[in-house]
């Protein structure tokens, strides 16, 4: 039902004029009335895709990121030792050598680290403030039951468990001849793993004494 506005702008008078509008049999007023025009008025219906907060984006990167920040640790560079560890370029390093140079007068001491990479053997330096931090892996080591050499030089190694894994391979080098020749001379034996920052490494053997 419409009614005829008089005078003031056609804006002010949509608003003053519409006191009252009848929907399906309901009266109502008010900025009410002109809500259920409007809606009445247009034949679609809009949804909008859900926004996404800054915080939202920030907390889904944190629950679907790489978990590999567990491998590591901070801890201060001036109180790392020799035969440590330390991460120099990403890589998983004993600290082989270490020297702290004196205290400058617009700075602070500096730690200069040699590393040797604990998987490859190569060599790895890094320079430090003495206050900064640096990473530290997290290093740990696993006895396994050797079972079995495949022909493509992945060890089935029995866990403390009974179960099964065949996911090393054998080490190349002198250990992995040790190996092959104790194995086939049907020695039984335990081989220890060496695993730091997903890495994974057969590093020593030892006949199995259970």
């Amino acid at each position: 039902m419409e009614k005829e506005c008089v005078g003031g702008p056609r804006r002010k008078a949509l608003f003053s004029c519409m006191q009252s509008a009848i929907f399906g049999g309901w009266r109502v007023s008010g900025a009410r009335a002109l809500s259920l025009s409007l809606s009445a008025a247009s034949p679609w219906q809009h949804t909008y895709p859900k926004t996404v907060t800054m915080s939202e984006e920030l907390q889904a990167d944190f629950d679907g990121g790489d978990a590999g920040a567990s491998n590591v640790y901070p801890a201060q560079c001036s109180s790392l030792r020799k035969n440590g560890h330390v991460v120099i370029k990403n890589r998983a390093c004993k600290i082989v050598e270490m020297s702290t140079s004196k205290t400058g007068k617009h700075g602070h001491a500096k730690v200069h680290l040699i590393g040797i990479d604990l998987f490859t053997g190569k060599k790895y330096e890094d320079i430090c403030p003495s206050t900064h931090n640096m990473d530290v892996p997290v290093v740990k080591r696993a006895d396994y039951q050797l079972i079995d050499i495949s022909d493509d030089g992945f060890l089935s190694l029995m866990m403390e468990s009974g179960e099964l894994r065949d996911d090393i391979k054998i080490p190349e080098g002198d250990l992995g001849t040790e190996i092959r020749t104790k194995f086939e001379s049907n020695e039984d034996l335990l081989l220890t793993v060496l695993s730091a920052m997903g890495q994974e490494m057969v590093v020593a053997t030892k006949p199995n004494m259970k």
